[in-house]
């Protein structure tokens, strides 16, 4: 009797390799993102950077994922046109658009090089370089948020029904690494004022990302080959408005969605705002606030896979949300009401950023069908960005109404309890997830590769 010929997503080996791959590209997107965060007073110092013009920055990556929907339009895409073209599409733009904002940091640009007096000519109130860097910005934004979808697509496709969650949680992982090495990485390579060098690094790590994904490309073609996809989709499948209505009539995704952009608006500002607070408030170097905001992304580093692995064994993913939005509270007022060394605070808010995250992105996979899993997590991110835009320009107005110019110490009181609110709106969103859930079946506190339950029923 021949043997049953297997496909590549069928051994272990290869499904780990094609995550550890993909998990690069999630690394360097990261890093890029987070790798001018520990740089906030060299921002300042060098470039006139006020704390509203940081936060401004920060938030310019979510612009064409919350204004233009690029994330929920790159999801529609992604379902369209397969992951092949939509990542090498994304990916490239998210590398054109770091090496835009490391270019605004040069020397080359700041003493007059091509496009200074353009950007000198409009806006005055902002400086060139600043211009420069929100173009670079706003086009990494437009690339990194639909790759981290495509990305995910990905991981579904190769272990769906395999370790799902804990794929998930590994993947989750890769990105917390990216942020860890940037912050205790551009401090170091600043060497002071030079910050041009970090930036350019970082720059370079996103273009290593693209050839990565290049090579993943490879991979990709030779499985849709042996589970003959290259076909175009049936009709059933294609894209159609309705399948964005039918996801907002879901209250479970709609409550996975909320919870979403509360979560992640509570956590990633902060995280860009994390190493300038640790500074100005237990006057520590910029080098040690970064190691202390990188604890963040090394706990999840160790903490996701783990609660990934337990979401698919034991189930219980509404619960663990519940359980992350709650930490996530009492670690942020802690941050504000009290002067507790910042280790331990960063522990507990590292679990909860395992917590919920490992939760959270494997049960979109129970909500909707796979060929519309483009289009959930696009729609998501572009929600989730909403959130990303506006509360670092938000924290950075704070920062600035709350201390009188030319203050040397920030008091970050009032931005800690901004962000304490929005944990509480997550808790809200969690609790109600778990409500819903009971009375929907959809499962999500059952184990991820659990069949029978009402998901997966759409799926037939």
């Amino acid at each position: 009797m021949n043997a049953i010929k297997k496909a590549l997503n069928d051994y272990a080996a290869v499904r780990w390799g094609i995550l550890f791959l993909v998990g690069f590209v999630l690394s360097v997107n990261y890093y890029f993102y987070d790798a001018l965060s520990p740089l906030k007073v060299i921002l300042e110092d060098e470039f006139g950077f006020s704390s509203t013009n940081f936060g401004l920055f920060v938030a310019f990556y979510s612009i064409p994922n919350t204004f233009f929907l690029m994330a929920v339009f790159g999801g529609i895409i992604l379902d369209k046109i397969g992951i092949r073209r939509t990542g090498f599409l994304f990916v490239g733009v998210m590398a054109i658009g770091a090496f835009l904002t490391a270019y605004g940091t040069c020397d080359y640009y700041r003493n007059g090089g091509f496009g200074y007096d353009l950007f000198s000519s409009f806006l005055p109130s902002y400086s060139p370089e600043l211009k420069m860097m929100l173009l670079g910005r706003f086009f990494f934004g437009l690339g990194a948020e639909t790759s981290i979808v495509v990305i995910s697509k990905i991981i579904v496709k190769w272990f769906k029904g395999k370790d799902l969650a804990l794929a998930f949680g590994v993947k989750i992982g890769f990105g917390r690494l990216g942020t860890a090495l940037a912050l205790n990485l551009s401090p170091a390579l600043a060497n002071g004022n030079d910050i041009s060098v970090a930036v350019w690094l970082a720059a370079i790590l996103v273009l290593i990302g693209l050839m990565a994904f290049i090579v993943y490309i490879m991979f990709d073609i030779k499985l849709n080959k042996q589970l003959k996809q290259d076909r175009a989709q049936k009709k059933d499948e294609e894209f159609r408005i309705k399948d964005i209505i039918t996801l907002l009539k879901n209250k479970s995704f709609i409550f996975v969605a909320l919870l979403c952009v509360t979560f992640y608006s509570a956590v990633f500002p902060f995280q860009s705002f994390a190493p300038d607070f640790f500074l100005n408030k237990f006057g520590v170097s910029m080098e040690e606030s970064g190691r202390i905001a990188s604890m963040l992304a090394i706990g999840t580093l160790i903490f996701t896979p783990l609660f990934g692995l337990f979401v698919d064994k034991r189930g219980k993913s509404a619960s663990l949300m519940f359980a992350g939005s709650l930490i996530l509270v009492v670690v942020h007022l802690t941050f504000a009401l009290t002067d507790v060394s910042p280790y331990i605070p960063m522990i507990f808010l590292g679990m909860a950023f395992s917590l919920v995250p490992a939760a959270m992105w494997p049960t979109v996979v129970k909500l909707v069908k796979e060929s519309r899993i483009g289009t959930a997590y696009g729609l998501m991110y572009s929600i989730q960005n909403l959130g990303l835009w506006g509360f670092p320009i938000l924290a950075g107005y704070v920062l600035d109404t709350t201390n009188p110019a030319g203050t040397e110490t920030l008091d970050y009181t009032y931005t800690m309890l901004m962000f304490a609110s929005l944990g509480l709106l997550g808790l809200f969103f969690a609790y109600m997830l778990k409500r819903v859930d009971k009375k929907e079946g959809y499962g999500l506190e059952l184990p991820s590769n659990k069949k029978g339950f009402k998901g997966q029923a759409k799926e037939e």
